[in-house]
């Protein structure tokens, strides 16, 4: 019979959330995958697989990108920020509570893809017209709100920004 073959592990070394995290993955692994296995952040979900559902959005060194369509040896050395990281001293950021306040969330399968989206919005010093947030959200799929709770927690978001 022959022989199995013996995956080669790579080191993973990058900074998520603030903090250093350094693994042994497969070279194949997704980063949707090792944020979620095993770095146990599970807020990070997957949906599509295929870059197309948004829901795996993280931010990457400060844009968001779609973490199932990255391996994580190619994150290897980078800033990642999950939507577990929104939360700081243990409260909500101003955007969760926005999305709270204006029902921007049903299910909430979709929301922490959305949340790091508008997360990277906020970061920009210019509010974005209805019709910008309404491309940003275009790169994500929710099948319960119909949008109109999550464009008003975007804005609401930016009227609350300091």
């Amino acid at each position: 019979m022959g022989e199995v073959a013996q995956v080669q592990m790579s080191k993973v070394s990058l900074t998520v959330n603030g903090r250093v995290m350094e693994k042994y993955v497969e070279p194949r692994k997704l980063l949707s995958d090792f944020i979620r296995e095993d770095l146990a952040l599970t807020g990070t979900h997957v949906g599509c697989e295929h870059g197309v559902c948004g829901s795996c959005t993280v931010l990457f060194n400060g844009s968001a990108i779609r973490s199932c369509l990255m391996f994580a040896v190619q994150a290897n050395g980078s800033e990642i920020k999950t939507v577990e990281g929104l939360v700081e001293s243990g409260e909500m950021s101003t955007l969760q509570e926005a999305f709270i306040d204006s029902h921007g969330l049903q299910c909430g399968f979709c929301t922490p893809g959305i949340l790091m989206s508008a997360y990277e919005m906020l970061q920009n010093d210019t509010r974005p017209s209805r019709e910008e947030i309404k491309e940003v959200l275009s790169g994500h799929l929710c099948r319960c709100t119909g949008y109109e709770g999550i464009i008003k927690a975007i804005e609401k978001a930016f009227d609350r920004k300091k």
